[in-house]
């Protein structure tokens, strides 16, 4: 009996961990706020749709809730600097027209002025 109950538990645990957070839309005027998460419930992606293509800014983090990147759009098309940063660089991506112009790199010690903590 203790076994079958055991095993209950563990698929019941199983079960619900493996369930995803459901994304949450927020109409406001034209727009609509989308927030996307991970399973911890924690922020994934943040930004939003305008007739249904992106548009804006958007923003990702990481599980610890630093960003990784900053994103802009445009009619569902990228425009603008988008910012990327993992570990140890920082790189300005910038587009025109969907089309990336230039891409440039920054160090660890040039990135302290583009923080990516919230």
């Amino acid at each position: 009996m203790k076994k079958i109950a055991a095993l209950v538990l563990l698929l019941t645990v199983s079960i619900c961990s493996a369930q995803e957070v459901a994304p949450k839309f927020e109409k406001s005027a034209d727009l609509v706020k989308a927030t996307y998460y991970y399973q911890d419930g924690t922020i994934k992606e943040q930004g939003f749709f305008k007739d249904k293509k992106l548009t804006g800014k958007w923003v990702r983090y990481n599980k610890e809730g630093e960003k990784t990147m900053i994103a802009y759009y445009k009619a569902g098309k990228k425009v603008g600097k988008w910012f990327a940063w993992n570990k140890n660089t920082l790189k300005e991506i910038n587009y025109a027209n969907n089309t990336i112009v230039s891409v440039k790199n920054w160090n660890q010690a040039e990135t302290k002025l583009a923080s990516n903590k919230k």
